[in-house]
């Protein structure tokens, strides 16, 4: 039952992710938001080993390193540079941009997982680049700093579809717990890494501050990137990345709910384009290719 719901709760989760965010970047630095989530959710899953009395056994033989760089590339990497970008776009569209993702993943897929796609999959992550498009160009043409917020955000997009990639071609039999404490583990040192030399960290403990840290430490990083693995290990690299495409749409709801962000016309349009494109990849299956 949780697996035929993971989409779904993934879905919801990395969403709000981008809410508790926006909300908390009013009292925090960027990068200093990340470290503190990851470093969290790094010491959280420790303490779980501990009281579980899991071996590290399975990450041994160079498994280790190898979660290490795929966390590294999807929580450090897939969020620094979107946190940054946040203080500089609204959130459904710096979640639109996000929605690049599954596009990368599947083309990359092909060629390096060995993965297929059928001729209307590719045409849903055609209808999806249109709809990033769409938004990112307006974007570009409205305001300089709203663009670099966007790009900014393509960055992450790098990290997720490497990230993926990685986990999908290297991490596949590390247990799910033992897997994702050596990546939230590494993924904290970068991000710790990062807010020492690229910004002054500043923080004021509000009650939005430690609520948005809460959530995304909680649910989303830990609840969310669960998940994500979880379908990873059950499925393709671009089926689990397809997922990304219904995010705007659910991200710009929330944003509008609580956040009270407009979307203009082009904007809903991409959005449309993209929930579309979402559709088409996820309704047939992605196998992967017979040697």
């Amino acid at each position: 039952m949780v697996i035929r719901l993971a989409p779904l709760l993934f879905v919801l989760l990395w969403s709000s992710s981008f809410i508790a965010v926006k909300t908390g970047l009013r009292d925090v630095t960027p990068l200093l938001f990340v470290a503190i989530r990851l470093s969290l959710c790094a010491l959280a899953l420790v303490a779980i080993m501990a009281v579980m009395r899991r071996s590290w056994r399975p990450l041994g033989h160079g498994r280790w390193l190898h979660c290490a760089v795929a966390g590294a590339l999807l929580n450090g990497l897939g969020l620094l540079p979107p946190h940054i970008g946040m203080a500089l776009a609204p959130s459904a569209q710096v979640a639109l941009v996000q929605s690049l993702t599954p596009l990368l993943t599947a083309a990359l897929s092909v060629v390096l997982l060995r993965e297929s796609l059928a001729r209307f999959q590719w045409l849903g992550l055609a209808l999806g680049l249109a709809g990033v498009a769409v938004v990112v160009g307006q974007a570009a043409l409205e305001s300089a700093t709203r663009f670099e917020g966007l790009v900014l955000a393509f960055a992450g997009v790098v990290g997720l579809v490497s990230g993926t990639l990685y986990f999908g071609r290297f991490c596949r039999g590390v247990p799910l717990l033992q897997g994702a404490t050596a990546q939230f583990i590494a993924a904290a040192v970068v991000a710790a890494i990062s807010t020492w030399t690229l910004e002054t960290p500043a923080i004021r403990w509000t009650e939005g501050a430690i609520a948005a840290i809460a959530w995304n430490t909680v649910l989303v990083s830990l609840g969310g990137m669960a998940l994500y693995s979880a379908m990873l290990a059950r499925g393709t690299a671009a089926r689990a990345a397809a997922n990304f495409y219904m995010v705007p749409g659910t991200a710009a709801l929330l944003a509008w709910a609580f956040l009270d962000e407009a979307l203009s016309p082009l904007a809903i349009v991409g959005l449309v384009l993209a929930s579309t494109g979402c559709w088409l990849v996820n309704a047939g299956a992605v196998r992967p290719r017979r040697v």
